[in-house]
């Protein structure tokens, strides 16, 4: 069994910052779930295009309201508490908090640890990674 505190995991490593947004990455590739899950944190007024090439990726809204924008149809749909969306297809987007929208995100395949986006707005596939250091269970 895995049981970690999420105010834990800010203090370490495992909280990853980028321009835009953090994730604490609550699971990874390292403990074996077959996913990673992350509470992600994407801050007001910016524009975060991403484009998740090698992962697919489910996130729950829990706290805030913003947009999210589908490149490859032009949709915009409206992100609120209690709203999931899926990137099933590799989807091309844009998310454009009007507040700090606070998620719940899961990957798969599972990240590594440290994994920023790209300029393309994708994760690294994992063979195009350095070696992370391992995942520390609780």
């Amino acid at each position: 069994m895995i049981v970690r505190q999420l105010s834990d995991i800010r203090k370490t490593d495992r909280l990853v910052k980028s321009k835009g947004w953090d994730s604490a990455r609550l699971l990874l590739k390292g403990d074996n779930m077959g996913f990673s899950f992350h509470i992600t944190t994407m801050y007001a007024g910016e524009e975060l295009k991403m484009h998740y090439q090698n992962h697919l990726e489910a996130v729950f809204v829990l706290e805030g309201n913003g947009t999210i924008e589908d490149l490859g149809t032009g949709e915009i749909h409206t992100l609120a508490p209690g709203v999931m969306y899926a990137l099933n297809k590799h989807d091309n987007h844009i998310v454009r908090p009007k507040t700090d929208i606070l998620t719940a995100c899961v990957f798969n395949p599972p990240v590594t640890g440290q994994e920023v986006h790209d300029e393309t707005g994708a994760y690294p596939a994992e063979a195009d990674m350095a070696p992370q250091k391992a995942a520390v269970n609780s």
